[in-house]
């Protein structure tokens, strides 16, 4: 990406030219756009909340061993039961909530070894 900085007025505008498919296109960019966090493959061994809500019931705890599939937590959101299962075989290296908690959206719930 180039960056190309014209005098517009009393301030300077910054153009960054962008190529997409064999064309060239001159373009600002927001400042959400320029602070945002860049993309990061997720780690399926930390398993995280996808929606706000309340853990109901946890069905494991530190040390056990899990089989992809088994029930982890139920985490209750908008009036349902999800049931959050392990993506993997594993062992439970940390159980970060019990039942009661409430969490956020991708708040880290269990971490699998």
């Amino acid at each position: 990406m180039a960056t190309e900085n014209l005098e517009n007025g009393p301030g300077k505008i910054t153009y960054k030219t962008l190529n997409v498919e064999y064309h060239k296109y001159k373009t600002t960019l927001t400042q959400k756009y320029l602070q945002r966090q860049p993309w990061s493959k997720k780690d399926i061994k930390k398993i995280t909340a996808f929606i706000p809500g309340l853990i109901v019931k946890v069905y494991v705890k530190k040390g056990d061993r899990v089989k992809a599939g088994d029930k982890l937590v139920t985490l209750e959101a908008m009036k349902m039961k999800n049931e959050l299962l392990a993506p993997v075989d594993g062992k439970i290296k940390e159980l970060y909530v019990k039942e009661g908690n409430k969490v956020a959206k991708q708040q880290i719930i269990v971490e699998l070894e």
